[in-house]
């Protein structure tokens, strides 16, 4: 496989024509190699238009995806986020291009493990790395962020989760059960005014620890 060329033809043919149109965002998405962050058996599927299997409960994301999420949140150089599911790494890595900081939550260690030692190969000195549970909530209730992005689907997210962000701050969700799952936007406007702002429909694993009808809280 050509990586160059196959890294080239997902921007142009998968994440532009799917509303990913940002071109720091995009130029992030090209500078970090996708294919490091792939399992070996995948590795030709690396910017295949699919959710790629890293554990029989995790996945990543389309890169079309990653793309269009990108492109909503439109990430500024000084602002912090806060990623809920590490996974294979690879979201972390081109969001540390774009923010100030990023602390990335995993509940399964190992992948949480096999991610850092990616980033240091890559020299990303930015990222924080936590193992844990965000079903059960964020531990640290102190703690404001910019920007909040959730790689899984969740039934139901609710109040307490808004008021990790910051006053302008936004959050990118999956919001549904079954079939009826919609990418969302969300951004806190003032201390007590959210907007709420629908991408698209897409279908996601439902975040480990939450039951399908369970309000995500965190």
């Amino acid at each position: 496989m050509d990586i160059s060329q196959a890294r080239k033809n997902a921007i142009d043919n998968q994440i532009r024509p799917w509303g990913g149109l940002d071109y720091i965002a995009n130029n992030a998405l090209r500078d970090i190699p996708r294919e490091n962050f792939v399992p070996d058996k995948y590795k030709n599927l690396a910017f295949a238009d699919i959710e790629i299997p890293l554990t029989d409960k995790a996945k990543m994301l389309s890169p079309k995806v990653e793309g269009r999420l990108l492109d909503a949140l439109k990430i500024k150089k000084n602002e912090t986020v806060l990623e809920v599911g590490t996974g294979s790494g690879y979201l972390t890595a081109v969001l540390s291009k774009l923010c100030k900081s990023i602390t990335s939550i995993e509940i399964d260690e190992g992948l949480s493990n096999s991610a850092q030692q990616k980033f240091k190969k890559l020299n990303i000195s930015n990222i924080t790395l936590e193992v844990g549970d965000a079903s059960k909530g964020w531990k640290r209730s102190t703690d404001f962020f910019d920007v909040v992005v959730i790689g899984t689907s969740v039934p139901k997210i609710t109040g307490r989760f808004f008021h990790l962000l910051n006053v302008g701050g936004r959050i990118f969700v999956v919001e549904g059960t079954e079939k009826a799952m919609s990418a969302k936007i969300i951004t806190r406007l003032s201390e007590h005014k959210w907007e709420t702002k629908s991408l698209f429909e897409t279908q996601l694993d439902v975040m480990q620890g939450l039951k399908k009808s369970t309000k995500f809280e965190f």
